[in-house]
C-alpha cells in the first residue's frame, strides 16, 4: 500500500508565502495579458464603454498596414546595427579592460557613467547637442552634411539616435563579458599560447566559446531593447522627419495615447511581444548548441 505523503507545518508555511506572490503576478502580469487578448479583437477607443468584437479585424488590419511595416523595418534594421555595434565594442573594451593596463579603474568608471543617466535624460541633453553644437562646427569647418541637425534629416536621424543609444548601452555587457572572461582557466590559455596559438585563434578557440553563454545573454537583451525603441526616439525626433525615426513602440503609443485606436495599438504590442520572444527564443537555441560545457 503506498503511503501518503504527510503534510507538515513548514509546508504550510512556505504555501502560506506564496500566495501573495503568485497573487501580485496573476493580477499585474498574466490579467493584463489575458484581457488585452480581448481588447485587441474590439473597436474599443480607450474611453468610450462601448465597443464591439471584431475578432482578428485588426490584426488583419495590421499586417496591411503599410505604416506598421515601415516602423517594423526601422526597428528591425535599428537593432540589428545597435546589436552588432554593442557587441563589438563591449568585446572590445572587455578584452582591453581584463589585460594588463594602467589606470584601469579610472576607464572602468568612465565608460560606466553613462548607464547611471537616464535613457530620456541622455537623449534631451544630445538633442541640444546636435541642434547646436554640431551644426556650429559643421559652420566652423564648412562641412556641409553637418551645417543643419542630422536629426532633420531624414537618411541620418536614425544614425544620431544609435549614436547615443550605442553610448549608453555599452557598459552592461561590457561588465557582463568582463565576468565571463575572468571565469575562463588562465592554464588553458598558457598551454594553447605555450603550443604556438597566435592571438587570434586563442580568441576564436579559447575566449569565444568559453564566454558564448554571456554573448547570448548580451545578444537577446540588446535585441530586445532595440526592438523596443522608445525613450531615445521621444526624447530627440518624436518619430520625425516625416516618420523616418517612428519605431514600433512609438506607433504602438501614438495609435493608442493620440489617435484613439486603443485596441489597434494592444493588437500592435501583441504582434511585437510574440516576434520579441520567437527571436528571442531562436537566438538562445542556435547559441546553446555552441556553449562550452
Amino acid at each position: 500500500m503506498k503511503s501518503k505523503k504527510k503534510i507538515n507545518n513548514r509546508d504550510i508555511t512556505l504555501f502560506l508565502f506564496v500566495i501573495p506572490a503568485v497573487a501580485l503576478y496573476c493580477m499585474f502580469f498574466i490579467y493584463p495579458i489575458i484581457n488585452g487578448l480581448y481588447y485587441s479583437m474590439t473597436d474599443w477607443n480607450g474611453i468610450t464603454k462601448k465597443f464591439h468584437f471584431i475578432g482578428l479585424g485588426n490584426y488583419l488590419s495590421i499586417v496591411q498596414d503599410a505604416r506598421f511595416r515601415g516602423s517594423f523595418l526601422f526597428t528591425l534594421v535599428y537593432a540589428l546595427m545597435l546589436l552588432a555595434l554593442v557587441l563589438v565594442i563591449s568585446m572590445v573594451l572587455a578584452l582591453l579592460l581584463n589585460s594588463r593596463i594602467k589606470y584601469k579603474s579610472a576607464f572602468r568608471a568612465i565608460y560606466f557613467f553613462p548607464a547611471v543617466i537616464s535613457m530620456l535624460t541622455a537623449g534631451l541633453i544630445f538633442n541640444e547637442f546636435f541642434y547646436r553644437v554640431l551644426p556650429g562646427v559643421g559652420e566652423l569647418f564648412n562641412i556641409e552634411v553637418l551645417k543643419t541637425s542630422i536629426l532633420s534629416n531624414p537618411s541620418l536621424a536614425k544614425y544620431g539616435i544609435l549614436f547615443i543609444h550605442v553610448w549608453q548601452s555599452v557598459a552592461i555587457p561590457t561588465v557582463l563579458l568582463m565576468a565571463g572572461l575572468q571565469s575562463i582557466p588562465q592554464e588553458l590559455i598558457e598551454s594553447a599560447s605555450l603550443d604556438g596559438a597566435n592571438k587570434w585563434q586563442l580568441f576564436k578557440h579559447i575566449t569565444l566559446p568559453f564566454v558564448l553563454p554571456v554573448v547570448t545573454v548580451v545578444v537577446v537583451l540588446m535585441f530586445k531593447d532595440g526592438l523596443m525603441l522608445f525613450d531615445y526616439v521621444v526624447g530627440l525626433t518624436q518619430g520625425g522627419p516625416a516618420g523616418a525615426t517612428e519605431s514600433v513602440a512609438l506607433l504602438i503609443y501614438n495609435h493608442g495615447f493620440k489617435e484613439m485606436k486603443f485596441s489597434y495599438g494592444i493588437a500592435e504590442s501583441i504582434i511585437l511581444c510574440i516576434l520579441v520572444c520567437t527571436i528571442s527564443f531562436i537566438q538562445i537555441a542556435v547559441n546553446n548548441k555552441k556553449k562550452v560545457y
